[in-house]
C-alpha cells in the first residue's frame, strides 16, 4: 500500500535524524512520538501541519502545559517540533519556519498573556451585532471568559447541559470527565439573545443539540474559534498574542486576583491537580516562600 504524504514525510524525517544527524534509536522515537502528538492535534484541529503558523504551536504548547508536564518534558518537546520543522525547510517543503519563535521553557511553558477587564470590553465593543453572527460571536467570548472553558469545551457544548434556572452548565472536559460550571449573567444573557439568530438557521440533522453554530446549521471547529477571536483581536486594535486560551487563563487569573480560592478555582477549571492550578495562575511557589521566610513574625526573632 503507498505511503501519504504525511507517512512518506515521516519516514525521510526518520532516515534524516539516524543517517545525517546520528541521532540514537531511542533518541529518534522520541522526536516522533513528539510529532505524532502535535500531528494528532493539528488533525483534530483540522489544521494543515505545512501550514501552521507560531500562534498555533503556542496554543499546542498551552494544551501541553494545561496537563501538567514538567518543563523538562516540555522543553524536549519543543526542541522535537523545532528539529522537524526544521527538516521540512532544509526539503523546500515551507518556506517560513513557525518554530522559529517558540521558546524553550526554563521553568515551565509562558502560557498566553492575560487581558485586562478593559480589553476583554473591547473585543465586545468591536462586535457588529448587525451580522448574522454577531449575536453568536459576543456568547461564544462571555461563555469562554465568564466559565473558563476550553476551546474544545467550548465546540462541544450542547442545550441539553445549560441549566439556565440553576446557572450551571455541564462540561465534559479532558478524559471524558465531566463537571459543574457557573454560567455569569451575562454569558446567560448572550446565549438567550444568540438563540433567537439560531433558531433562524437550517439546523442540520444530528447538530440540534449543539450551542454555537455556522451559517449552514453545523457546529463550529477549535480552529474556526481560533480564527473569530483573532479577527476581534485586530479590530480591537489589542497586540497582545491571544488565542480562546487566552479567556480561560483570564478567567482564573483574575478570579485570583479577586480573592477566589485556588481549590475553587481548580475545581472550575477541571485541572485533576492543584499544581497545574499553580502554574496556571501565575504562583510561583518559590517567591511565596520567600515572601513567608522575608515577613513572617517567626522567621524575623
Amino acid at each position: 500500500m503507498a505511503l501519504t504524504q504525511q507517512e512518506d514525510v515521516l519516514e525521510r524525517y526518520r532516515a534524516y535524524l539516524l543517517l545525517e544527524k546520528s541521532l540514537s534509536p531511542n533518541t529518534v522515537e522520541a522526536y516522533e512520538r513528539d510529532i505524532a502528538c502535535l500531528l494528532n492535534y493539528l488533525s483534530e484541529a483540522h489544521l494543515d501541519y505545512l501550514k501552521i503558523e507560531h500562534a498555533h504551536l503556542t496554543d499546542f504548547m498551552v494544551e501541553l502545559c494545561e496537563m501538567g508536564l514538567q518543563a523538562r518534558t516540555q522543553a524536549r518537546i519543543v526542541s522535537g517540533i523545532k528539529s522537524f520543522y526544521r527538516f521540512l525547510l532544509y526539503e523546500g517543503a515551507i518556506e517560513t519556519d513557525p518554530t522559529d519563535l517558540l521558546d524553550v521553557p526554563e521553568i515551565g511553558f509562558h502560557l498566553p498573556e492575560v487581558l485586562t477587564i478593559e480589553e476583554i470590553d473591547r473585543l465586545v465593543n468591536v462586535i457588529d451585532l448587525s451580522k448574522p453572527e454577531g449575536r453568536r460571536n459576543r456568547a461564544i467570548i462571555e461563555t469562554l471568559y465568564g466559565s473558563g472553558l476550553r476551546v474544545s469545551e467550548l465546540v462541544n457544548l450542547r442545550i441539553s447541559d445549560i441549566y439556565f434556572e440553576q446557572k450551571y452548565m455541564k462540561v465534559e472536559g479532558k478524559g471524558n470527565k465531566q463537571r459543574l460550571v457557573p454560567i455569569s449573567d451575562e454569558a446567560e444573557k448572550q446565549i438567550r439573545l444568540w438563540f433567537l439568530d439560531r433558531n433562524l438557521l437550517p439546523i442540520q440533522h444530528g447538530e440540534e443539540d449543539y450551542l454555537f453554530l455556522n451559517r449552514r446549521g453545523k457546529h463550529l471547529t477549535r480552529v474556526m474559534i481560533f480564527t473569530i477571536i483573532k479577527r476581534l483581536a485586530v479590530d480591537a486594535e489589542i497586540k497582545k498574542n491571544i488565542s480562546p486560551h487566552t479567556f480561560r487563563h483570564s478567567f482564573a487569573t483574575h478570579l485570583l486576583e479577586n480573592g477566589a480560592n485556588l481549590r475553587a478555582i481548580q475545581q472550575l477549571l477541571g485541572h485533576e491537580s492543584i499544581m497545574t492550578t499553580e502554574i496556571y495562575t501565575h504562583i510561583d511557589v518559590k517567591l511565596l516562600r520567600q515572601e513567608i521566610i522575608g515577613k513572617h513574625p517567626r522567621n524575623n526573632v
